[in-house]
Parts: C-alpha cells; structure tokens; sequence
C-alpha cells in the first residue's frame, strides 16, 4: 500500500480558497507566507550592512535578516541572523517595520538594533558564513546603488525617518 498522497486542487469544505488537497486521506496542504526577521543595526552613528555572500542577489549588500525558524520567536530570530550573517550580538530595540511582500509570499519584520560590546577584546562584529564582507557605513555613505532588495531601501529610510523626527511606527509598506 502506497503512503505517498496525491493532491487535487479544490476548495476544501468550510474552506473559501483553493488548496491542495490528498484524494485518498483529505490532508489540506496549507501553503502561507514565509516571516522574515531582521534588524537596521547602529553604532556609533553608522549603520552595519552585509554583502551577501548566498543567492538570491549575491554581492549585494543587505541589513542582517532571513527566514524565521520553526519554534523560534521573530526576536529571537532576528537576533539569531545578526549573528550568522554578521557574527553580532544584538539589544533591539522598537518594532521598526511591518513589510507585506505579497509576490514572494513574505511578511517582513524588521527591528531597530544596536550592537552589544562582547567584552574580553572580542570583535563587535564580524563576515559569518552568509556574508562575503561586513561593515559599519556612514549614513551619507551607503552603498545605494548595490543595496539587495527594495525593502532594504525601505528600512534604511524609515531609520533614517526615526533619527530625524523620533519613533512614531512601525512603519509599512513604502508608497
């Protein structure tokens, strides 16, 4: 007897959209958005970005962030991604921004952050093993033009927003 299911797509009862759905068992393959986690980091008036060193737009540059693990709460990720992508430790700080990326199926939530000293002469910060390069850049500085995805735009403006005219967020969808 085969246990691999096979799906139709239909509208499963009491249900109002159309999901996959197992012919022989009923399983509804629910299929959701993904929650990227992730912070705007500051130090000392620069902010840390990191050139991403894994697809999609390798080379680019980017604020630490990624997917949230199963189990995993969105500040405990965004914390865990800072240190794979930049080896830093993190105090976040407000809720910058809530990001809705409906062609990708993502829902981004992105902190404002500052680094924690790790004390005993260890680094601030560090290239982990999916960034080629990490550093702290003057706001007047940015790499804009290599900047990986339009949300990143999005976040480093709304810092920037914070800076000038205090928090009054989270902040949305640009425009």
């Amino acid at each position: 007897m085969s246990t691999e299911k096979q799906f139709d797509r239909l509208v499963p009862e009491g249900d109002t959209r159309e999901r996959d759905v197992c012919r022989s068992c009923g399983f509804v393959d629910y299929q959701n958005p993904r929650i990227v986690v992730g912070s705007v980091v500051r130090h000392q008036g620069k902010v840390l970005m990191c050139r991403r060193a894994i697809e999609p737009r390798r080379g680019f540059w980017t604020v630490p962030a990624g997917y949230l693990e199963l189990g995993e709460t969105p500040e405990d990720g965004a914390r865990r991604e800072a240190r794979e992508e930049a080896l830093a430790n993190l105090k976040l700080g407000e809720l910058l921004a809530i990001y809705s990326v409906p062609h990708l199926s993502q829902v981004q939530l992105i902190w404002r952050a500052e680094l924690i000293d790790p004390g005993a002469g260890s680094a601030l910060f560090g290239v982990g093993e999916e960034s080629l390069e990490v550093e702290l850049f003057d706001w007047d500085q940015l790499p804009t033009g290599e900047i990986a995805f339009p949300t990143v735009h999005w976040m480093l403006g709304h810092e920037r927003e914070v800076m000038a005219n205090g928090y009054c967020g989270p902040f949305g969808n640009a425009g």
